[in-house]
C-alpha cells in the first residue's frame, strides 16, 4: 500500500480560483504537480533537479 501524498497549494496561488497548482513530495525523491481544480486528474512527477529548474525558469 502506498502512502497518500500530502498536497499543498503554491504560495503564488490565490483563493480566487483561476490558475492554481498543488505540489506534493514523496519519499521516492519526486515532486508531484497537479492542477488544483482537477484533483483526480493527471499528475506530473519530476525529479527534484527538474523541479528546481522549472521554478527558476518560472520566476525569471
Amino acid at each position: 500500500m502506498s502512502t497518500p501524498l500530502k498536497w499543498f497549494k503554491s504560495s503564488y496561488s490565490s483563493d480566487q480560483g483561476g490558475a492554481c497548482v498543488e505540489v506534493a513530495t514523496c519519499p521516492a525523491e519526486q515532486v508531484h504537480v497537479r492542477d488544483s481544480k482537477v484533483a483526480d486528474g493527471p499528475v506530473l512527477a519530476l525529479a527534484p533537479a527538474a523541479w528546481a529548474g522549472l521554478t527558476r525558469w518560472v520566476r525569471s
